[in-house]
């Protein structure tokens, strides 16, 4: 049999966050037990009937059929643009400043070698989404990461970095709402990111794709292009995912500066063929008449959350109470070696998953936590609080 080694980049990936938690929850789950998953942020709601019948409509379309253009519908990327004017008053240019992606996780995971090069430093803010940085390696990169604490409302102190990193730094990744800290960023972080960026011509990678997942009206998450001189450094990925429950539909796009997104969409054109044309008319759909939509999915996990925070409060888990996303980032009890040793036991004592804080990105940055997923309904998450009361 051929001996065929795999290249040092996927030595070098980090453990992947699951799979200890998939080996423990099938043991349990071998036991009788039944799972309740509060890991992984993948809502659990439909996806609007309007938007099926959208796509119903254009699958039938023979000329959806073929080759879709990898920068997108021109349809969909004008819906892109419209939508960001009327949720943040940002103007772009669909022809120029929008591509489309297959997920925003796409995206992500190619910018970077349409700019890193081999050895160029890329920051990183820890926890993190885990892509950043394994994109960044991908690419020949090196990463420094930015600890996110809660000292400092996990926003990361842009002075702690010296002249000289900023001077190196190719590209900092941020990330708000945040996964997994369900953080938020005020305007004036994005004023003093912005105009370090500029100073020092580092590239501004904004991951916004939560920001549609907020509970009051006055917490409403900015984008970065609301900072006046952003799109002279800054690209923004979103995505449909979370804010129309399309996880599985696998679309997304990114915005803002006009060289920062054909670089972007020149490594696209080499790897993949876009997004199936009537998944775009889709997404159209949602762009242009989802607003009432998202509100109503704002009010069911209002609720979720509610429930959830008097719930943890009741057993004396410390969690901060969230703005926005669907994540609760918890403190983990005393007593546990760990975030990992604390989430293992409670999957084998209560049949409930939860994810262990050290594993997103820098592990000792979420060493001390662990997420919850508000991804099930009122009913499982009582059902889950009254097990961890127990427990």
């Amino acid at each position: 049999m051929t001996d065929f080694k795999m290249a040092d980049r996927l030595a070098s990936l980090p453990p992947y966050l699951f799979a200890e938690i998939d080996r423990v929850k099938n043991e349990v789950k071998a036991r009788g037990v039944d799972i309740i998953s509060l890991g992984i942020g993948d809502p659990d709601l439909p996806t609007p009937d309007f938007i099926i019948e959208a796509l119903y409509k254009a699958a039938q379309k023979p000329e959806n059929h073929q080759y879709p253009s990898y920068v997108g519908l021109r349809t969909f990327r004008a819906a892109v643009s419209s939508w960001y004017k009327r949720r943040f008053g940002v103007d772009l240019d669909p022809d120029n400043e929008v591509v489309s992606l297959i997920g925003s996780k796409e995206g992500i995971a190619h910018f970077p070698l349409a700019f890193i090069n081999p050895g160029d430093l890329a920051l990183v803010c820890t926890p993190n989404y885990p892509v950043y940085n394994v994109a960044t390696g991908f690419a020949g990169g090196v990463t420094k990461f930015l600890p996110l604490t809660d000292e400092r409302d996990f926003l990361p102190d842009l002075d702690a970095v010296s002249d000289a990193e900023w001077e190196k730094a190719k590209m900092i990744f941020v990330n708000y709402p945040n996964n997994p800290t369900s953080a938020c960023a005020p305007l004036s972080f994005y004023e003093k990111l912005v105009a370090k960026a500029r100073d020092t011509n580092t590239i501004v990678v904004s991951d916004a794709a939560y920001t549609e997942m907020y509970y009051d009206p006055a917490d409403k998450p900015p984008s970065i292009f609301e900072i006046k001189g952003a799109k002279d450094v800054a690209i923004e990925f979103h995505s449909l995912s979370k804010t129309y429950n399309m996880t599985g539909w696998r679309i997304g796009m990114a915005v803002g500066n006009e060289t920062l997104v054909k670089g972007l969409g020149k490594i696209k054109e080499n790897c993949d063929s876009g997004i199936f044309q009537a998944v775009q008319e889709a997404g159209l759909a949602a762009l242009e008449h989802g607003d009432a939509h998202a509100e109503k999915n704002r009010q069911i996990y209002k609720e979720r959350r509610d429930l959830l925070m008097a719930g943890l409060k009741k057993i004396g888990i410390s969690c901060r109470e969230p703005k926005a996303t669907f994540y609760c980032w918890c403190k983990i009890p005393q007593g546990y070696a760990s975030s990992q040793a604390f989430v293992t036991k409670v999957l084998q004592e209560t049949g409930v998953v939860v994810t262990p804080g050290n594993g997103f990105g820098l592990p000792e940055a979420g060493e001390g936590y662990f997420r919850i997923a508000m991804t099930v309904g009122k009913e499982r998450i009582e059902e889950a609080l009254s097990r961890l009361a127990k427990f």
